[in-house]
């Protein structure tokens, strides 16, 4: 029996214990009904039920829907009667003069096929809309009065908004705009229209067997050449983009490794035994990681102006210090013995470094530099927003105009892409490096063999 408890009595052992199960029943109840109540503090506080009630679902629903189709536009110039179709509405995109998709029939009267019985008609003076289960929408519009419109009972639905100068009506099928001076309809269609190739390429709508066919036949260079060089998509500007993102990364973690290495021995007890120093050095470290990249981005922007090596700079500048505070605590921890037998054969300052140190401490510095690396390239996206300059620049052109959401889907699948492969190259290269694997399994050798030695 233990001293403790042979210097109390049983009750107040009692009171002991009794007193040890409060408290672990206050610590398994209390801290839970803790939590809790900040959960229900957050959720007042942040005005969740609100925020539930001000979202706009049908805006969401239409981001959604233009991130995996396109629209065609039909529009109609009210004050000369021209009518012209483009994809997206943009003048890349436009068909030729006097042309249009095969459910538009262009005349004096523009007849539009929106299928399931919608059809949009634009005369000369009036627009109609033929909606299957409801009748007949028109409109005239005129510079003098507005837009005039008639519809088939007093009562109008919520799906149509009309005004003294501009009618809208939203379908399934399609959406009719009608304003003074323009009727326009677009109708969405799955997919990423002029993906490949634009209107005015030779090989648009050419069918895939088609297309290997006059490949084999020697124009590939041709049918690369008109893809690389589209329009619409931009593909050779989207992967010099992608090469900006990934070279400001490089750039900014590597600089950063090189930087932080030699003041990180400053910074250490054991390689610097002058005390000032290596506060100094901690507290470098602790400012410049203290501020974050976004904001080293912005005054080095101010400094430098934009562009991809401001971003490289502002990556360096924050990696330094986290780099710093990193390989000072791998060097703290590094096995003296393994110095002294470096130092034994005579080696001097900077060889007892290279061989007694560095051997030591490059697998974690090698996983960090690759982690970071890894890390920096998602960061590099957000930071080439700002400074002008990779994948991120043209991410947020493209969310700016709130026109072609596929764009935005093309561009995150693409920084998707990246990470991936980024994070598939870090961990190739970390095998190859810190681990020492080939990948090749080596054979194991036969026991029954024998070893011949040379006298």
């Amino acid at each position: 029996m233990s001293t403790f408890a042979t210097n109390l009595t049983v009750d107040e052992l009692k009171a002991e214990a009794d007193r040890l199960f409060s408290r672990k029943r206050l610590m398994n109840f209390g801290l839970p009904a803790l939590v809790l109540a900040y959960l229900v503090y957050v959720f007042f506080a942040f005005d969740v039920p609100g925020i539930a009630a001000r979202a706009n679902w049908d805006n969401g629903k239409t981001l959604v829907s233009d991130s995996y189709s396109y629209k065609t536009h039909i529009e109609r110039d009210n004050r000369t009667g021209e009518v012209s179709a483009a994809i997206e509405g943009e003048r890349k995109g436009a068909y030729p003069e006097g042309q249009a998709p095969d459910w538009v029939v262009l005349g004096e009267t523009t007849v539009i096929d929106l299928e399931d019985g919608h059809v949009v008609r634009f005369g000369p003076e009036t627009v109609e809309y033929d909606i299957p289960g409801y009748g007949t929408i028109r409109a005239t519009p005129s510079r003098a009065a507005g837009v005039q419109a008639e519809f088939p009972s007093r009562e109008v639905p919520d799906w149509i908004n009309v005004s003294k100068n501009r009618l809208a009506v939203t379908t399934d099928a399609g959406r009719l705009t009608v304003t003074r001076n323009r009727s326009e309809v677009f109708r969405y269609f799955t997919g990423w229209e002029l993906f490949w190739f634009t209107l005015d390429s030779p090989y648009y709508g050419k069918s895939f067997p088609e297309l290997a066919g006059r490949a084999a036949s020697g124009e590939m260079g041709a049918i690369f050449n008109d893809f690389w060089t589209n329009k619409m998509w931009r593909h050779q500007d989207v992967a010099w983009a992608i090469f900006e993102t990934i070279l400001m990364a490089f750039l900014g973690t590597l600089g950063a490794a090189m930087v932080a290495l030699p003041l990180a021995f400053l910074a250490t007890r054991n390689f610097n035994p002058m005390k000032s120093v290596r506060f100094a050095t901690r507290r470098v470290f602790d400012f410049v990681r203290g501020v974050d990249a976004l904001i080293w981005t912005v005054v080095l922007a101010r400094a430098f102006g934009p562009g991809p090596l401001t971003g490289a700079l502002a990556i360096l500048v924050t990696d330094t210090g986290t780099f710093g505070k990193i390989f000072s605590e791998a060097l703290e921890n590094v096995d003296q013995k393994q110095i002294e037998g470096v130092q034994s054969t005579g080696a001097n300052a900077p060889q007892r470094y290279r061989f007694g140190v560095i051997p030591q401490v490059t697998p974690v510095l090698l996983s960090q530099l690759l982690y970071f690396l890894e890390s920096n390239t998602r960061s590099a996206t957000v930071i080439g927003a700002i400074t002008g300059g990779g994948i991120g620049l043209l991410l947020t052109q493209a969310i700016i105009t709130q026109k072609d959401w596929e764009e935005v889907a093309y561009y995150i699948v693409l920084i998707i892409l990246m990470v991936m492969l980024m994070d598939w190259f870090s961990g190739w290269l970390r095998k190859r490096l810190i681990q020492g694997e080939t990948g090749k399994k080596r054979k194991p050798r036969d026991p029954n063999r024998k070893r011949f030695l040379l006298p």
